[in-house]
């Protein structure tokens, strides 16, 4: 595989130098600006393996264990938006178990996602919160993605993402969220900072995996 394929961050379009590679999956290349690392777009898997992968994740959105993962940005949910706010998962999956919580609790919230609800409709009206969780990751266009859910936010609102955040203190090759080969940028925290500069969000904010980015 060429280490030169792709040398132009998805994210930034910063220059990106070779980092990594694993013989199952590819080639990584990190970002000399956001500090971002991501899979050469020549060694993404096809569309199709992409879906069966996911119908393998076991997200049960009656699993206890599997809302307590996702409890941080349900609470943010609740303790940000009154039950009259509108909100959207974006990257739902099979089982969207956020918005099926929180419909439980009353608030209107819209479903998306590309491979099990692909709806292009609720794209088309604007929306109080934004859900991401666990999705991010698996942009492959993270630039695109981004500004479409800026887009999507009405003035005051927060987009609410989940994801593992790279830095220099984790053993790359060893890491296990990057050996699930749908998961194809990394954004380290100053890619985070890009985000929150050149989309226009008023902030953002971060506790471990959870992120907030405010309008």
């Amino acid at each position: 595989m060429d280490t030169k394929s792709n040398d132009v961050c998805p994210l930034c379009d910063s220059g990106s130098v070779f980092f990594w590679k694993d013989e199952k999956i590819g080639n990584y290349f990190q970002c000399g600006f956001c500090l971002s690392v991501y899979l050469d777009a020549g060694c993404h898997i096809t569309k199709e393996a992409e879906k069966e992968r996911y119908l393998l994740h076991d997200n049960d959105i009656n699993d206890p264990k599997y809302l307590d993962f996702l409890k941080p940005a349900i609470d943010l949910v609740e303790k940000n938006f009154k039950k009259t706010a509108s909100g959207l998962d974006f990257g739902a999956g099979p089982g969207p178990a956020i918005s099926h919580h929180l419909k439980k609790k009353g608030y209107s919230i819209a479903v998306y996602d590309p491979f099990f609800w692909n709806q292009p409709e609720v794209l088309q009206t604007q929306y109080d919160f934004i859900i991401c969780t666990e999705v991010m990751e698996h942009f492959q266009n993270p630039k695109k993605e981004f500004g479409l859910l800026r887009s999507l936010l009405k003035p005051e609102g927060k987009l609410i993402c989940m994801t593992e955040v790279y830095s220099e203190s984790i053993n790359f090759s060893n890491w296990h969220y990057r050996r699930d080969p749908t998961h194809v940028f990394f954004y380290h925290e100053k890619a985070l900072q890009f985000i929150s500069e050149s989309f226009q969000f008023r902030s953002y904010e971060r506790q471990g995996r959870v992120i907030r980015f405010s309008t």
